[in-house]
């Protein structure tokens, strides 16, 4: 029974290898509920894995804190662009 071959969409993204991806991905659900479910399973591992922990430590809030950081950096990218070429004067 450990020797059956698991199906492809059952499978993790990390299992898969790369001639799969085409039928992986085939298999995955894009509906609106789909999507909202698998954001879900993913707020939670990382609560799981980085929060909700016996001893826990700053680093799944500072892992969360760099992502905010540099999504917020890259959402002013232009802003901030376009501020250092002006002149001051």
């Amino acid at each position: 029974m450990a020797d059956r071959p698991v199906p492809i969409v059952e499978k993790r993204l990390m299992d898969v290898k790369l001639g799969e991806l085409g039928t992986w991905i085939g298999g995955r659900d894009f509906t609106p509920n789909g999507i909202i479910a698998s954001i879900r399973r993913g707020h939670d591992r990382y609560y799981n894995k980085y929060i909700n922990v016996k001893k826990g430590g700053i680093g799944g809030v500072a892992m969360l804190l760099a992502g905010y950081i540099a999504i917020s950096y890259l959402w002013e990218y232009d802003h901030i662009k376009h501020d250092r070429w002006r002149k001051y004067h």
